[in-house]
C-alpha cells in the first residue's frame, strides 16, 4: 500500500509583506514535504492566505485599494517569496476564491442545519488585530489580548454561535489518548489549562460590523467569522464537497493518510480546540499531528512590520544563496521552540557547519582524490585502518538518527546529526593523515581513506537534500553522480562510488568575513 502524506501550513494572513518569520515556518514545512517524497510517500503540500476580516478591510482602506486588489497583491508577494525559497508547495488556497467560498458556506449551512449553529447576540472584548472576542477573565484588568497583548475593545452585535462546549468530552478523548496529537506537549497543557478546564464558551462564527468576508446564505447580513473560514482551507483545497474530492478522499479520509499541521503559537487555540470540534460535526476524520512551532524572534521579540524589526529573505538569498537560508532556518532554531535571528549567528552557522562540515570538506576530498587517484574514487572496503569502523558505525547511526528524528517531525535534531558526522569527517582527516600515508606508499590503506570520506559526503547530501535544495546536487556531481539516477536506499550501498569520477567544481560555501557580513545584514534590519 502506498503511504501518505498531508502537510500544512498556517494559512498566512496577509497584512504586509511577506518576511522571514513566515519563511521560517514554510521551509520547515517544505523540508518535511521533500523528505517524504524522498522517502517514496506520496505527498501532498499545502500552503496558502487567510484574506478576509476585519483588519483586511481597514487596511485596504488606508491603502486606498479594495480588499480584492489588496489581498491580490500581497499574495502575489507571498507566492513569490516561496518560488525563491524553492518551496515545493503542491497548491496555494486562498480563502477568496470561489472554491472555498462555496466550501465555507456548505460547511455553515451543514452546521446550522445539525444545530450545532444558533443565532444570537454577542456581547464581549474583541482585538481587532488578531479577530478573537475574549471573556472578562481573559482580558484581565488591563483589558489587553491574550495573544497579542494590544488593547481590546467592547463589541455588540447579533452573531451566531457555534455550540463549542457540548464537544469538550470529544475533545478530551482526543487529547488524554493521542499523546503526539498536540506537540510540544506545553502547547497542550496551555489550552488545557488557559481555555478548556475553566469552561469553554461558545464560540462566535459570523460578524455583521464589516462586509469582508464570505456571506451567510441564511443570512447574508451576516459574514463568517474568520476562523471558520480559515479554517476550511485545509479541506477545501482539497476539492472537499465539490465535483471532484478525488485529493481529499485520497488525502484526508483514507486512514492511512498521515496529516499533520504546522502552526504558529498564537493561532494554536483555534487548531487544537475549534479545528476538531468542526471536523467531528461534519462527520470528518481527525488530523494525526498539530505541530505548533516556535517563534522566529529579533533581540526585541516578535518579528512584525508594527514593529519594525522585519527582516526580508530576498537580500539574503541573493548574497548567500538560498540553501545557506534554508539550512539556517531548518538548523539555527530548534523546532518546537522559539528562536532569536542575529545576524552573528546567521553567519556563524554559515561559516562553521556550511563552509567547513561541507565546502572544506568536499573541496579536500575531491583534491586528494585527484592528486592520489588520478580523480578515481577507490574501491570501497571496510577495517583497513583502525578508524574505519568507528566510523562507519557513526555513518549507520546518523542514518538511522535522521530516519528516526524526521519520521517524528523533529528536522533541527535530524539534519544536526548529519552535521555531527561530516564534521567528523574532518576530524578522520586529521587521525589518517593520508598525505603521510601518500609518503610512505600505504596505497591500500589510502584507497580507504578516500573512499570513506566519499562515502560520508554521498551519504550527508542525500540526507541534507531536502534543506540544501541546489548544493547537494552540485556536490554529488563532484563526486562523479547524478542525483537524478540515485535512490533513497542507495545510502545503505557502501560501493555504490567505486570507479567513479570525481569533478573538481567551485567551492560550495565560501568562508565568509564575520565582521563584514555581520555589518552587512545589521544594514538590512528594519529599525
Amino acid at each position: 500500500m502506498n503511504k501518505k502524506f498531508y502537510i500544512t501550513t498556517p494559512i498566512y494572513y496577509p497584512s504586509g509583506a511577506a518576511h522571514i518569520g513566515h519563511a521560517y515556518c514554510t521551509t520547515l514545512c517544505d523540508v518535511m514535504a521533500r523528505y517524504k517524497r524522498m522517502r517514496g510517500y506520496d505527498t501532498y503540500f499545502l500552503t496558502g492566505t487567510d484574506e478576509h476580516g476585519e483588519k483586511i478591510q481597514k487596511n485596504a482602506a488606508l491603502a486606498n485599494k479594495s480588499p480584492q486588489e489588496y489581498v491580490d497583491e500581497i499574495a502575489s508577494n507571498f507566492q513569490k517569496l516561496w518560488k525563491e525559497m524553492y518551496i515545493s508547495n503542491d497548491d496555494f488556497i486562498r480563502t477568496t476564491q470561489e472554491r472555498h467560498i462555496k466550501v465555507v458556506q456548505d460547511v455553515f449551512s451543514k452546521l446550522l442545519a445539525k444545530g450545532d449553529i444558533y443565532l444570537g447576540k454577542y456581547k464581549g472584548w474583541y482585538c481587532t488585530p488578531c479577530e478573537a472576542f475574549w471573556t472578562d477573565t481573559q482580558v484581565g484588568e488591563d483589558h489587553l489580548c491574550p495573544d497579542c497583548h494590544r488593547p481590546v475593545h467592547t463589541a455588540e452585535e447579533e452573531a451566531y454561535f457555534y455550540k463549542a462546549n457540548q464537544y469538550v468530552p470529544m475533545l478530551m478523548d482526543i487529547l488524554n489518548n493521542n499523546p503526539k496529537f498536540v506537540t510540544p506537549i506545553e502547547r497542550k497543557n496551555e489550552m488545557l489549562n488557559t481555555f478548556i478546564k475553566p469552561g469553554l464558551d461558545d464560540l462566535c462564527v459570523s460578524r455583521t460590523s464589516f462586509n469582508w468576508g464570505i456571506p451567510v446564505k441564511e443570512n447574508p447580513k451576516h459574514v463568517v467569522y474568520v476562523w471558520l473560514d480559515a479554517l476550511t482551507n485545509y479541506i477545501s483545497a482539497l476539492g472537499y464537497d465539490s465535483n471532484n474530492d478525488s485529493l481529499f478522499q485520497k488525502y484526508w479520509q483514507d486512514p492511512d493518510t498521515e496529516i499533520v499541521h504546522v502552526i504558529g503559537a498564537d493561532i494554536s487555540r483555534f487548531h487544537v480546540i475549534y479545528w476538531p470540534m468542526f471536523l467531528n460535526s461534519l462527520g470528518l476524520r481527525q488530523p494525526n499531528r498539530i505541530i505548533v512551532h516556535g517563534l522566529l524572534m529579533m533581540k526585541d521579540g516578535k518579528m512584525s512590520k508594527s514593529k519594525g524589526n522585519v527582516i526580508s529573505p530576498y537580500p539574503l538569498i541573493e548574497r548567500y544563496g538560498v540553501d545557506a537560508v534554508r539550512y539556517y532556518l531548518v538548523r539555527e532554531i530548534n523546532f518546537g521552540s522559539d528562536g532569536q535571528f542575529t545576524p552573528e549567528q546567521f553567519v556563524e552557522r554559515i561559516n562553521n557547519d556550511l563552509a567547513n562540515n561541507i565546502g572544506n570538506l568536499l573541496n579536500r576530498t575531491v583534491s586528494m582524490i585527484n592528486k592520489y587517484f588520478n580523480g578515481t574514487i577507490p574501491s570501497f572496503e571496510s577495517n583497513v585502518l583502525p578508524q574505519d569502523k568507528p566510523f562507519e558505525e557513526l555513518i549507520n547511526k546518523t542514518i538511522q538518527e535522521y530516519e528516526i528524528s524526521l519520521d517524528d517531525i523533529r528536522p533541527t535534531s535530524g539534519f544536526a546529526s548529519v552535521m555531527e558526522m561530516l564534521s567528523y569527517a574532518n576530524k578522520y582527516i586529521e587521525e589518517t593523515t593520508p598525505w603521510v600515508l601518500s609518503k610512505e606508499n600505504k596505497v591500500k590503506e589510502l584507497q580507504s581513506v578516500m573512499s570513506h570520506l566519499a562515502y560520508a559526503i554521498f551519504v550527508g547530501m542525500i540526507l541534507l537534500k531536502p534543506v540544501l535544495v541546489t548544493k547537494s546536487e552540485l556536490a554529488l556531481s563532484q563526486l562523479g553522480l547524478d542525483y537524478h539516477n540515485l535512490n533513497y536506499e542507495d545510502i545503505h550501498n557502501h560501493n555504490i562510488l567505486n570507479g567513479a569520477h570525481v569533478n573538481k567544481g567551485e567551492q560550495l560555501f565560501p568562508r565568509l568575513d564575520s565582521a563584514l557580513e555581520v555589518d552587512y545584514i545589521k544594514s538590512l534590519m528594519v529599525k
